[in-house]
């Protein structure tokens, strides 16, 4: 997307072509699991679940795919599952967030630090990189939802906070907290939404040449492999040119 923010790439690439599908979808169920034992197994009366629901819609898990890892969640799994976050520096020093669901911690801590080190990255503590990004709501729609103008009328109504649009389609960004409020009234709007979910945007950014975007791909790939892994996030930079040799 010429003039749109490029860290959000990797995680669409690896989410549009991921060769291992089930892998997938292994990990949008584990996080409907979590998020129905940790509230409402109804996805109306839990925004969480709900996020989770939409989120796996948009990326072809079937129906009967998601209601097993709701009743999951009542058969009592999911409980052993801990959230974590780890920070680290990649290659040329971009930023890297990692976000994991495991069962066990000390399992999934030195997984994330080997697949740092040896791929030309660091991991830090709990807030080393943290504060170059906000926690936010972002509500992703093709171009066929409407024009800029439309799209932005609709994003500011519903109480959103910007929008970037772009021939290829709008990402629409709101506080954390209002996520469920503004996707609802967009959806009301402009229809179902291409994608639903919280991200961690950078404030500031590393721009990337071709090599240095190869060594960060091989990085962010080795994490996400990993089942315990649920997202990858990146504060690069890089032109067009660079992005469509990758």
């Amino acid at each position: 997307m010429a003039g749109h923010s490029k860290w959000a790439n990797i995680q669409h690439r690896k989410g549009r072509q991921d060769a291992v599908r089930s892998k997938l979808f292994s990990k949008l169920s584990k996080e409907i699991t979590v998020a129905a034992k940790m509230g409402d197994p109804d996805p109306d009366k839990n925004p969480r679940l709900r996020l989770a629901v939409k989120e796996a819609k948009s990326n072809s898990v079937p129906k009967d795919v998601i209601d097993r890892a709701i009743k999951k969640s009542q058969a009592g799994e999911g409980d052993e599952y801990e959230e974590i976050r780890y920070e680290g520096y990649g290659p040329n020093g971009v930023a890297v967030i990692v976000e994991a669901m495991t069962d066990n911690r000390n399992r999934t801590a030195s997984t994330v630090r080997s697949t740092f080190s040896k791929n030309g990255g660091n991991l830090g503590e709990t807030g080393s990189v943290g504060f170059m990004f906000e926690r936010k709501g972002e509500v992703v729609y093709t171009s066929e939802a409407g024009d800029a103008d439309t799209v932005f009328e609709a994003a500011i109504e519903a109480g959103a906070e910007d929008v970037e649009s772009s021939e290829d389609g709008h990402i629409i960004y709101c506080a954390d907290t209002d996520l469920n409020e503004v996707s609802n009234a967009l959806e009301a709007a402009l229809g179902e939404s291409d994608s639903t979910k919280l991200v961690w945007k950078p404030t500031t950014t590393t721009e990337l040449d071709l090599d240095g975007m190869q060594k960060l791909m091989r990085l962010v790939d080795a994490l996400e492999d990993d089942d315990d892994i649920q997202r990858v996030t990146t504060n690069f930079e890089a032109d067009d040119e660079v992005m469509a040799q990758l």
